[in-house]
């Protein structure tokens, strides 16, 4: 087979085209892939970040498989991503309907919807700080007012998952504009034929609007779950304001509030355990990691996610 010389042109425009991804390469390599391959060392000695590492083998493995706190935390993450993912995803494709729906001040509704979206993370937690304030919180008040009697959301531990899966149905603002514009992509004439044929609004949104965007919702369900195991930052600040001590490791009552994420933040940057912290970030992975392969197993019967 003849080999095809390239051009000067053509050497030139991969030259430049190498020289304008070189700083996303570089990067990539100094501050994703460089601390991806030593946090996997790290998972394997015994680093507290003073002093060098000693490797000690599969002890940090056995020490979390022995830690209390850290089945506590990995519970706490899975009872929160059991009810914040289908709950979120199901508020957002409502909320996508009803604006698909909407025929005056669409865009207005949009904006106010995707609103929150863009709040800093730690001003808009403060405010839901201030909502489920037990005594004075706007929630409470509420409550108050149409005769139910108001909760301890953050301090009593049945209720602090369902206030935290309200905090994140706040900010579902991203995946409704998603939504809406995989319905938009969907082709008028199918439900103009459906009509025709006698489709009401249920059997045309259930066999036309579902699976047209199933491949979107199959992709916003896999970004659900990963948040989800990656939720910190609330808290984060939560257990902070609780407390009054941004490093005392509080993670309210009975431990409700200890995610995964914040015990592995403990380990790490307040108990100086790096390689437990490391250890925990890589079995972290490989949860999420299997969850995302059974999620896209099982969807490839039901929509072409390739």
């Amino acid at each position: 087979m003849k080999k095809i010389k390239m051009t000067n042109r053509e050497k030139k425009n991969n030259r430049d085209g190498f020289l304008f991804v070189l700083p996303w390469i570089i990067g990539f390599l100094l501050f994703s892939l460089y601390p991806i391959i030593m946090s996997a060392y790290y998972s394997f000695t015994n680093f507290s970040a003073i002093k060098d590492p000693e490797w000690v083998g599969l002890e940090n493995y056995a020490y979390l498989l022995k830690d209390n706190l850290f089945w506590t935390s990995l519970k706490n993450t899975l009872v929160y991503v059991a009810l914040s993912v289908p709950i979120t995803i199901i508020v957002s494709l409502i909320l996508a309907v009803v604006l698909k729906i909407v025929k005056v001040g669409k865009s207005f509704f949009r904006s106010v919807f995707y609103m929150p979206a863009i709040f800093p993370v730690v001003a808009s937690t403060i405010v839901w700080l201030l909502i489920f304030d037990p005594i004075s919180g706007y929630l409470n008040r509420a409550l108050r007012m149409i005769g139910l009697t108001g909760e301890n959301w953050l301090g009593n531990p049945p209720y602090t998952k369902p206030a935290l899966v309200l905090m994140t149905c706040w900010g579902v603002g991203t995946t409704v504009v998603i939504i809406l514009a995989a319905m938009g992509d969907v082709s008028n004439e199918l439900y103009e034929a459906a009509e025709i044929d006698g489709a009401n609004t249920f059997k045309q949104f259930w066999y036309i609007t579902m699976p047209g965007i199933a491949h979107v919702m199959v992709y916003q369900v896999v970004l659900a779950i990963i948040n989800g195991f990656q939720y910190f930052t609330q808290v984060y600040i939560l257990c902070s304001a609780q407390s009054g001590n941004l490093s005392s490791g509080s993670a309210g009552t009975q431990n409700s509030l200890l995610m995964y994420p914040l015990y592995l933040f403990q380990n790490a940057f307040t108990r100086l355990k790096m390689g437990v912290a490391s250890s925990m970030a890589w079995i972290l992975f490989i949860i999420v990691f299997v969850l995302t392969l059974v999620l896209l197993k099982i969807s490839d019967r039901f929509v072409d996610v390739k």
